[in-house]
């Protein structure tokens, strides 16, 4: 079982990949810099986003990406908003790719 990365390096990890494929990536929220989870937001420049979040998988011991919600582009907003009130320490990314690519399949 490998150690997780601080909050904090993986978003900056996380920005750096995206930001070199030249795809629109902000930090919309800052969450706690060591333990703060991270949710994703992918908006697809046409009203349509996905927002993605860490699950650990049971059944393999693994954390994988899973789609909390997807839909148009406010409907997603408000659920961030909700979620955000549930957890202050959450990390919100926003990714803005027409193409929709995300590349969290490549974040470990």
């Amino acid at each position: 079982m490998s150690a997780r990365l601080a909050a904090h390096v993986w978003v900056g990890a996380y920005l750096r990949r995206l930001q070199i494929e030249g795809i629109g990536v902000y930090v919309v929220a800052r969450g706690d810099a060591t333990a703060g989870a991270v949710l994703v937001k992918l908006a697809r420049l046409d009203g349509t986003a996905t927002a993605f979040t860490r699950v650990f998988d049971l059944e393999t011991s693994a954390r994988r990406w899973d789609v909390l919600c997807e839909g148009p582009e406010a409907e997603i907003d408000a659920a961030i908003s909700r979620q955000r009130g549930f957890d202050p320490d959450l990390w919100v990314i926003e990714v803005e790719d027409a193409r929709g690519r995300h590349f969290l399949d490549e974040m470990e």
